[in-house]
């Protein structure tokens, strides 16, 4: 996965910005870590439907069992969300990552009260489509 931090740095460089266009913007920034996906990954199979903007999210399994997640999207703010959303995943097992109830990071960040219900929406369907992946590879 791309060089993201982790949820309590994340929590920390979030609650030290000053107002909404400062998260926006290191919403963006954060986005900005994840290398772009392959032409050929961008396949309707990994489209994360939706979602307002075009999200794809690929989850890979490597032979030690380590879960690897990609992703990309056309708008840079959602991009942004992407990795918001891959760096609850850091680290987790399949089994970790359908049990995680997201809701209490996501309400510690305060997200709600910034996206516009559009963009609710889009990062449950991100969350939900990550979980049916990990179903699928149990």
């Amino acid at each position: 996965m791309a060089n993201l931090p982790d949820k309590d740095k994340l929590l920390h460089n979030f609650s030290r910005c000053n107002n909404w266009e400062e998260k926006y913007l290191y919403i963006i920034e954060l986005g900005d870590h994840l290398p772009p996906l392959l032409t050929d990954m961008r396949t309707p199979d990994h489209l994360v439907s939706g979602c307002q903007s075009q999200v794809w999210i690929i989850m890979i399994v490597d032979e030690n069992g380590d879960v690897q997640l990609y992703g990309d999207s056309d708008a840079v703010i959602v991009k942004g969300l992407i990795a918001m959303v891959f760096i609850l995943y850091q680290g987790l097992t399949l089994e970790e990552i359908c049990a995680l109830d997201v809701r209490p990071f996501f309400n510690a960040l305060a997200l709600t009260q910034y996206l516009t219900p559009s963009r609710s929406q889009g990062l449950e369907a991100m969350v939900h489509g990550i979980r049916a992946q990990a179903v699928a590879l149990q």
